[in-house]
């Protein structure tokens, strides 16, 4: 009997455990960073970069169930290419946004330091273009940038201590529409898309850090 008892004192510290990260009333408070940069092979190119930066908070509202949103900053720029006389033989374009991101995110535990979790969110992001000339140097105003989303992800959550938590995103089912303006504001046909993707960068995972209050 007393076997028996400790058992079920061992199986309830177990659950509760796993479960204290993510019951009703927590906060979390978090974020991630992403970065990239690429060249062309062509002569005279220039590295292209992108970078945004969400810190994001959330608040459970019941056992696994947390909703909240990121605000952040978003960053690209795509270089003009020179021509063979060194005259600018094509612009390219640096692009600053204001990002927001609200959330909705359940949980689900697989062992005291592992959890599952799925993520629906909708990312916006609200930007400036600027022209960039082939030296890269960055010109006047060009227009307005609107990007709205859905995204619905699948991620991993590791506790190396009950207040920390580290993840691993990886990109699920995507919707994507972007709609640019010129500096009148009017529309800028051609220049903007509608992308819906599945797992197209799957095994490319985004990486944050959460913490837990």
């Amino acid at each position: 009997m007393k076997k028996l008892v400790l058992s079920l004192v061992a199986v309830s510290a177990f659950a509760f455990s796993t479960q204290a990260q993510t019951e009703k009333g927590k906060i979390i408070v978090g974020g991630n960073v992403a970065f990239d940069t690429q060249k062309s092979d062509a002569a005279g190119a220039k590295s292209n970069s992108n970078f945004q930066i969400v810190p994001s908070v959330g608040y459970f509202v019941s056992d696994n169930i947390a909703i909240g949103t990121g605000i952040g900053y978003g960053y690209s720029k795509t270089n003009g290419v020179a021509a063979a006389d060194n005259t600018t033989a094509q612009f390219g374009n640096k692009n600053t946004s204001f990002v927001v991101n609200p959330f909705g995110r359940y949980y689900a535990n697989l062992s005291e330091s592992f959890k599952f979790f799925g993520q629906l969110s909708v990312p916006m992001a609200f930007g400036k273009d600027k022209a960039v000339d082939a030296a890269g140097n960055t010109g006047a105003k060009t227009g307005t940038t609107t990007e709205i989303g859905v995204a619905l992800s699948p991620g991993f959550a590791f506790y190396p201590t009950k207040k920390i938590g580290i993840e691993f995103a990886l990109n699920g089912l995507n919707y994507n529409t972007l709609r640019k303006e010129g500096v009148n504001d009017e529309k800028l046909k051609g220049q903007g898309y509608d992308e819906f993707s599945f797992g197209a960068n799957f095994f490319s995972p985004k990486i944050g850090v959460q913490f837990h209050f």
